[in-house]
């Protein structure tokens, strides 16, 4: 960025270039509200769909032990084996949650930026950001401000709704003691289970602004000034005077070639003033004339010039020396529409030299 471009000089959308470079650094739009909301909506799935079948699972194996506690010993054994067995179950019931929680928060992240992206930048170290100043700054940014108030709007919103759901219901709660631990198990799954529902309902409006809040920020802080777009045009297209330069030499290596050809021509036909191009005719070789050389003003002077200097014929044809000048591109047969006049001139040109068309 030029010295003295700032915030708001940069009124240009982010190039091409710019969101691939970005893309490369590990710069891409990531919402953390938006993730979270995935993987909790991950989790209330299991709760809802799998976790009645995990608890009747976890309770038949518990129930042993508690009807017929009485049968086993309480040595250090006993309890050993206890142990044992309950962690080999609940590790086979919570792995498979456990597992698809794990995928969804990776795939999650590919939801969000499309793609796999591998680069060290984000986590290369920085030297500037040990700045003691910078740190204060970021955090007392308006950055940092708007997280805070969005965390405590999260809280304060998740937790109004738990409480929406779970005061009206505290009666229930209150006579737990008359169940038994299937009704104790299916009413708090149920507790459970419109608690899980309520806050993923929230966390999806929260990180659906949060994820258009981010993408709004992301390419704002991607945004380039004029001079940015111009260096940047520079660095992948070339320096526009160094581009001109190359054009010129280009135009005049194309003009030298061109008039290395006019001594080949077979005709040229002028303006007189203005324009001359200069044809070619094989019969034996050519299905139509080939303009091989044509200029303006100058260029048709000294294309004039190297027809006299060898002897080739010099017609005088202004409409079709513009017409032939201007539809008619080197190297390029005569289109259909010019043959009859072209033909009435290289016929002229041929009896001249006494040669049969």
């Amino acid at each position: 960025m030029a010295e003295g471009d700032d915030d708001s000089q940069k009124t240009e959308e982010p190039s091409e270039k710019r969101l691939r470079d970005a893309i490369e650094k590990g710069q891409v739009i990531f919402s953390r509200e938006l993730n979270n909301f995935i993987i909790f909506a991950t989790l209330t799935l299991i709760v809802v769909s799998i976790f009645p079948y995990l608890a009747k699972r976890f309770l038949q194996a518990m129930r042993p032990f508690i009807e017929n506690s009485y049968q086993f010993p309480a040595d250090e054994g006993g309890l050993h084996h206890l142990l044992k067995n309950l962690t080999f179950e609940f590790l086979a019931i919570v792995l498979l949650p456990l597992v698809l929680v794990i995928l969804v928060a990776i795939l999650s992240s590919f939801i969000q930026i499309g793609t796999f992206i591998f680069s060290f930048d984000p986590i290369s170290p920085k030297f500037e950001k040990l700045s003691l100043l910078k740190g204060f700054k970021r955090l007392f940014s308006m950055k940092s401000l708007l997280e805070f108030i969005k965390g405590i709007v999260k809280i304060t919103m998740v937790g109004m709704a738990i409480y929406v759901t779970v005061y009206p219901n505290f009666p229930l709660l209150n006579n737990l003691y008359n169940y038994d631990v299937q009704g104790i198990v299916y009413v708090l799954f149920k507790f459970v289970k419109e608690i899980f529902i309520v806050s993923s309902i929230i966390l999806a409006f929260v990180g659906a602004f949060d994820y258009f809040y981010q993408r709004y920020e992301y390419y704002k802080s991607l945004r380039m000034s004029k001079h940015d777009l111009k260096e940047e045009y520079k660095q992948s297209e070339g320096s526009p005077e160094i581009k001109a330069k190359l054009k010129r030499i280009r135009n005049e290596r194309a003009k030298k070639r061109m008039m290395q050809g006019v001594p080949n021509a077979d005709v040229v036909i002028t303006n007189p003033t203005h324009y001359s191009v200069a044809l070619k005719y094989d019969s034996k070789a050519m299905s139509a004339p080939i303009l091989i050389a044509k200029g303006q003003d100058i260029i048709a002077l000294r294309i004039r010039e190297i027809a006299e200097e060898n002897d080739i014929p010099i017609v005088e044809n202004a409409p079709l020396a513009r017409a032939l000048y201007t539809n008619v591109e080197i190297d390029q047969e005569i289109p259909f529409e010019y043959y009859k006049a072209v033909a009435e001139v290289i016929s002229y040109v041929y009896n001249l030299k006494g040669r049969a068309f």
